[in-house]
């Protein structure tokens, strides 16, 4: 596999307030999407080692999904955790200084798209929940 790809952002909340949102269904069908002509209309989410995390996403209008279906390996209760899907692996890590919250995503890329879109990818989506988070 090739090198990991990283993403973070800086959000101006407790790192409670940062798991529970980033770990919650009710919160994740909010935020989870990289652009506006998507969705995330279902989210489960077990999460303990073993535990699945099933994302579904969708174009809006209907002509393209697909579930991000993971299964967690390791579990830092309010955190971080790392998860496995489709051979690949992410982890999360939290760290609060002075009130707000780093967080910090490193993955293992995929081959069938460049870098670059994979890491803007996930960046657009954390800069979401970055947004979401701060707003609510």
């Amino acid at each position: 596999m090739t090198n990991k790809i990283n993403v973070t952002a800086t959000i101006n909340a407790d790192t409670k307030k940062v798991w529970d949102y980033y770990t919650q269904p009710e919160h994740i069908i909010k935020w989870n999407f990289a652009d506006p002509s998507w969705h995330c209309p279902t989210v489960t989410n077990d999460i303990k080692v073993g535990g699945r995390y099933v994302a579904r996403m969708e174009a809006k209008d209907g002509s393209f999904g697909f579930d991000f279906d993971a299964v967690y390996l390791d579990i830092r209760q309010g955190e971080g955790f790392t998860y496995e899907f489709g051979g690949r692996q992410a982890t999360l890590e939290l760290k609060e200084t002075n009130g707000q919250t780093e967080v910090a995503i490193t993955f293992d890329p995929e081959t069938e798209n460049p870098i670059e879109l994979q890491r803007n990818g996930w960046q657009a989506i954390l800069d979401n929940f970055k947004k979401y988070t701060e707003s609510n």
